[in-house]
């Protein structure tokens, strides 16, 4: 059986494919922090918001492929494919995220994953 944490990031990645930015910003508490490693945290719904933006627009589709996922309390992890439809090119990301839940919500999602690998994809 799924811990309450695990059910709201499983809702989250499963609501990806929907591509719809308010539903999405709805699983963030006022004050979570998301953070791709590879540049600066976006802290507060606001820059999650507009960090989401800068990507979720230009994809005609995205989906979340887990491959593993662990849990422990408040925290998840997995080990994921993020796929990219941008039209003229497909992108597969290879990503480890870490989420923390706090009252049935993201409070913290940390995606670690090589730019490299997205900017080749998109050059």
């Amino acid at each position: 059986m799924a811990t309450e944490a695990e059910s709201v990031v499983t809702a989250f990645i499963d609501a990806w494919p929907r591509r719809n930015i308010e539903e999405l910003m709805g699983f963030f508490t006022d004050d979570a922090v998301y953070h791709n490693i590879p540049m600066p945290p976006a802290l507060g719904k606001d820059a999650i918001r507009a960090v989401i933006n800068m990507f979720l627009p230009m994809a005609k589709s995205v989906e979340f492929k887990i491959l593993h996922s662990v849990s422990s309390g408040n925290v998840v992890m997995n080990e994921r494919i993020d796929i990219f439809d941008l039209g003229a090119k497909t992108v597969e990301l290879p990503v480890a995220g870490v989420f923390e839940v706090t009252g049935g919500k993201i409070s913290a999602w940390r995606d670690y994953f090589d730019l490299a690998t997205w900017t080749r994809q998109t050059a």
